[in-house]
């Protein structure tokens, strides 16, 4: 039977490097105890502290929870990470896109962390070190974590995203975040489109810099979802009309009825994307129905399209076009 650890020195918290420890009074033999985990050399976290985040995740039963534990794991290993992170270093790529502004990006297997050149790329094992040019990144606190700002992010992702993905991304980081009473808070918006472009003009970043002036291009504000992009996109390329997003449906009297992210005020058609939280959630689904009555009895027709008509069955374009067409369009 393992011998029962001393305890740990109370300033500590949940992970910490190792120099640390020792310096508020910790043995390097308990560095090496069995309820000490390595994530990184020279950092410990503590069986407590995994234990505690294992509860959280089971306790999470809501919509996209799963992002949400993978999210908080990496965001767990940045900042276990960043006690010992070089100095200078910032982390960057997928990783700052997901810890640090939830973007809908792939989640990576190691921590993006990069340097400014001429300075070394970090070398660790659950690292992938980066060496930028000065001009190609722009670095911010958030957090307490060093990582590139929102549109520096999207730019460096050009390296590693398709174009769709790109715009998923930049859709995502420019979108105007609403409040539970439906009012929109521009200062909590991550970037703008400005931003974006600032960083596309920065400089050459080749192999993707053509691909990110294309992007750029298709980047729109009000898509609230992956989903709400790649119906906006495909709708794009088989030639709808533009859809007016993110706006408020009123009645003639100029009562909101609801808000809707795809929108053709001209054919009084409205598309509602829904993710899995209008199935799973009662007060969802109870407030759903009466804005869908409302939009009817306004005079609107509602077109409401699941990831099922977006992305396996691909007929969403077609259910949106023939509604269209119900109300006037000849295309």
């Amino acid at each position: 039977m393992s011998p029962i650890p001393q305890p740990l020195p109370p300033s500590l918290d949940g992970q910490f490097s190792v120099r640390t420890a020792i310096a508020e009074g910790a043995t390097a033999r308990r560095m090496r105890a069995h309820d000490l985990a390595s994530p990184f050399r020279g950092v410990r976290r503590t069986a407590e502290f995994a234990e505690q985040r294992e509860t959280q995740a089971e306790e999470d039963d809501e919509p996209y929870a799963e992002y949400r534990r993978r999210r908080l794991r990496l965001i767990d290993d940045a900042r276990a990470y960043r006690e010992v992170m070089p100095e200078g270093s910032f982390f960057c790529g997928a990783t700052a896109a997901v810890i640090g502004y939830g973007a809908p990006a792939r989640h990576p297997s190691r921590l993006d962390v990069a340097v400014i050149d001429p300075q070394r790329a970090p070398r660790a094992k659950g690292v992938r070190g980066r060496k930028v040019a000065p001009h190609l990144a722009t670095v911010a606190e958030r957090d307490g974590l060093r990582m590139t700002t929102a549109a520096s992010t999207w730019a460096m992702l050009g390296r590693e995203l398709n174009l769709r993905e790109l715009v998923e991304v930049g859709d995502a980081l420019v979108q105007i975040p609403r409040d539970d009473y439906g009012h929109q808070h521009p200062e909590l918006v991550h970037a703008t489109i400005a931003d974006l472009a600032a960083e596309v003009t920065a400089g050459p970043r080749p192999p993707s810099t053509r691909k990110l002036r294309e992007a750029l291009e298709l980047v729109r504000v009000g898509s609230s979802s992956v989903l709400e992009t790649d119906f906006r996109l495909d709708a794009a390329a088989a030639g709808l009309p533009d859809a007016t997003l993110d706006m408020e449906i009123r009645d003639d009297r100029g009562v909101l009825l609801g808000i809707s992210e795809i929108v053709y005020p001209h054919y009084r058609v409205v598309v509602e994307v829904e993710g899995d939280h209008h199935r799973t959630s009662r007060t969802q689904w109870n407030r759903d129905l009466e804005k869908y009555d409302a939009y009817v009895s306004a005079g609107w027709e509602p077109v409401r399209l699941s990831s099922l008509h977006i992305r396996r069955n691909r007929d969403a374009v077609r259910r949106v076009a023939a509604a269209l067409r119900r109300h006037g369009w000849d295309g």
